[in-house]
Parts: structure tokens; C-alpha cells; sequence
């Protein structure tokens, strides 16, 4: 029990650097003071429940991770599918900041676009159906094995082209991340 202990420390400071969190950050986020988060990470305090659940509220991780709980056999990955509207949305990430993963089933609607704006980069990648993209100036059609990227800071908005449904992939980040994608020319 005094190894599993004494491993906290050091995982909570991983975890909180490899979000590029600071103390005074999780300090704000968690209500703990900066000096017993101090004193978690160096192994001068025992963790308790009390720490380690807002901790793991504030770092979007299981407790499992925290304390570093032996695996249990069930490699699967619970997935939390959400509706909104026609629209199911999947995330395939959980950790915050940076690109976040989805899977998205869109309904067969013919709904009216509505773009819209805000900060970050988005790709999306065609599963199965035809993605309809009206991105700024431009309105196309994606087929099965076709993406798109762009900034969408410009006015974007996409939906299935009312033939059916269509299935896409999103990663989406902060302004300035990017996806680079190479891909062989098609034959022509």
C-alpha cells in the first residue's frame, strides 16, 4: 500500500504538466491550496479522496489514473454518445485543451444552413454518405474518402445532403493547430 501511495505524487505532477497546467491553475480550478498541491506532488502529503476526486474533476481523468489502479481486464473504452438534434456526436478524446477526436451520425434532414463562427481549426473525413460543407463563399459535397480542413473563424457550416445519412470524423483544435494529411493524387 505504501508504493501505491508513494507513485501519486509523481503521476499527479505528469498529469498536471502534461496538460501545461500550473498550481495556482489547479489551485483556482480544485479550491486546494497551492501548498498542500505542492506538497501532494512531492509525496510529503497522503492523498485522500477529499484531493484526489476534484483533482481528477479538474484534469478530466478517472481516479483510476490518479492513483494508478491495476487494470482490470476490459480493454474497451466507454464511449458517452450525444444528441443534438439529428445529430449523434461521439468524442473519441476526453483529455482537455488541444485537438479533440469525434465521430458524428448525422440524420438524413435536408436542414437549411445556418454558418456560423468561432475560434479553433477543424478536419472532417467522410465515413459513409455524402457531407454537405458550405464554408464561407463555397457549398460542396464530400463523398466517402474525401475530407476537409479549415479555419473556422470563416462562417462553416455542414449536415448530411438530405439523401441519406452521413457518418463523418472531426478532429477539431485550438486557432492554429493544424492537420496535415498526405495523400496519394488520385489517377486521373
Amino acid at each position: 500500500m505504501e508504493d501505491v501511495l508513494a507513485a501519486v505524487g509523481p503521476r499527479l505532477k505528469r498529469v498536471r504538466q502534461q496538460r501545461k497546467c500550473t498550481l495556482a491553475a489547479l489551485s483556482e480550478a480544485t479550491g486546494i491550496s497551492v501548498s498542500t498541491l505542492s506538497r501532494l506532488e512531492s509525496g510529503q502529503r497522503k492523498p485522500s479522496l477529499e484531493l484526489l476526486l476534484p483533482i481528477a474533476h479538474a484534469h478530466q481523468v478517472p481516479l483510476d489514473e490518479l492513483v494508478g489502479a491495476p487494470p482490470v481486464g476490459d480493454p474497451r473504452v466507454r464511449l458517452k454518445p450525444t444528441r443534438r438534434g439529428d445529430m449523434t456526436v461521439v468524442p473519441l478524446t476526453q483529455q482537455p485543451g488541444g485537438l479533440h477526436a469525434y465521430k458524428m451520425v448525422i440524420g438524413a434532414s435536408r436542414s437549411t444552413p445556418e454558418p456560423r463562427v468561432h475560434e479553433g481549426y477543424e478536419w472532417l473525413y467522410v465515413l459513409s454518405g455524402k457531407l454537405r460543407l458550405v464554408l464561407a463563399d463555397h457549398d460542396v459535397v464530400l463523398k466517402v474518402g474525401e475530407a476537409a480542413e479549415f479555419d473556422t473563424r470563416l462562417p462553416h457550416w455542414f449536415g448530411s445532403t438530405g439523401d441519406g445519412p452521413v457518418e463523418i470524423l472531426s478532429l477539431f483544435g485550438p486557432q492554429g493547430e493544424r492537420m496535415h494529411v498526405r495523400a496519394k493524387p488520385r489517377d486521373k
